[in-house]
Order: structure tokens, then C-alpha cells, then sequence
């Protein structure tokens, strides 16, 4: 039987790169400091590297599905250049329950905290995830990456302190991630040390 992967899941903005309002162009990637560090202790501990991002910015007409992914590969490729870390892949959400443009206006199940995008990645890459790990910066990518099985992790560098995004299912605000750290690097080492 083929041995199964564990992966550490990454939100993308507050996490990887600060977190602007709209990323819609290249001088607006800035990687946060220790990330790097970060992904190089977690590639080295042998876990699968896969950001799962919502991008409302799709659904609201701002930039199109190939831009995000154009944005996506200047992210890989600092990170790269930075580490010599490459990430194993790339999810992320287009759409919003009021998204300006009418195909992305649904209820799905890959906007977080609907697990899908996890999900997804976990039939993709032959994941366990009760061995693997989410790590956001809104307790919205924490739920997801409970409701998927995953443990969650909170970093405070992103806008975690901001009202909870809009979801077309009420947010457990009572919920609380398995532990809530300063950075991804102390994440990185918390996740080591168990």
C-alpha cells in the first residue's frame, strides 16, 4: 500500500506575504520575515507545502483567475529564489456568497471555512490529514482546516484581529485553534517539537 503524505496547508496572505487589501500586482508580494526559515524546517521535516487561499478578488471583477495564478508563481519563485523551498501547490477560492460577477456568486464548499480546497489537495497528493497541519491567520482558515481534520494554527500576522469574513454559514465564534502563535516560524517550531 502507498505510504500516505502529511501536509502543512498555508494561507497566503497574512501568512506567506503581507496581507494589502488587493494583490493585483508584483511590488505588492512582500514574503513576511521567517518565512522562509519556516518553509525550509517544514520541507525538511518531509511535509507536502500547499497554500489554500480564498480570492474574493476574482468574484469581485478586480483581476481574473489566470492573473491570481501569474501572482501565484511570482510568490513561488521569490520563495524559491529566497529558500530553495518549492511549493508543492496552489489552491484558491474565486468565489463570494455577493461576488459582483455572476458565476462566482454560488455557495460553495472551497471558500474557508468550507474545507474543499483541503480536501481537494488531500485526493491530489495522497494526504493524511489527521497528520497534517492548517495554519492561518483568521480563524476562518483554522475552521476549515478542523472541518478537513487537520490541526489548525493561528499566526498573528495577518489581519486576524478583524471582523470574521463573510461566509454563507454562520462562524463559530466560540472556536479555538489548536494553538495560536506569534509567526510561521514559531509555528514551524512548535510543529518540530511534537
Amino acid at each position: 500500500m502507498e505510504m500516505m503524505n502529511s501536509a502543512v496547508f498555508l494561507d497566503r496572505d497574512g501568512v506567506l506575504i503581507s496581507d494589502v487589501d488587493f494583490v493585483t500586482k508584483e511590488d505588492q508580494i512582500k514574503i513576511l520575515p521567517g518565512v522562509c526559515n519556516a518553509l525550509v524546517m517544514l520541507a525538511l521535516m518531509q511535509y507536502r507545502l500547499i497554500v489554500v487561499s480564498n480570492q474574493p478578488i476574482v468574484a469581485r471583477g478586480i483581476i481574473d483567475e489566470n492573473e491570481v495564478r501569474r501572482l501565484h508563481e511570482i510568490i513561488v519563485k521569490r520563495i524559491e529564489l529566497e529558500s530553495s523551498v518549492l511549493l508543492d501547490d496552489f489552491y484558491f477560492c474565486p468565489h463570494h456568497p455577493e461576488a459582483t460577477i455572476e458565476k462566482y456568486r454560488v455557495k460553495c464548499g472551497c471558500r474557508k471555512p468550507e474545507p474543499g480546497m483541503l480536501l481537494d489537495a488531500a485526493k491530489k497528493h495522497n494526504i493524511d490529514l489527521s497528520k497534517s497541519y492548517m495554519i492561518g491567520d483568521r480563524i476562518t482558515d483554522c475552521i476549515a482546516g478542523s472541518k478537513a481534520g487537520c490541526t489548525a494554527i493561528q499566526v498573528l500576522t495577518g489581519k486576524h484581529t478583524e471582523a470574521t469574513i463573510f461566509t454563507s454559514s454562520p462562524v463559530d465564534l466560540t472556536y479555538k485553534p489548536d494553538f495560536v502563535c506569534s509567526s510561521l516560524l514559531d509555528a514551524a517550531q512548535w510543529i518540530g517539537n511534537r
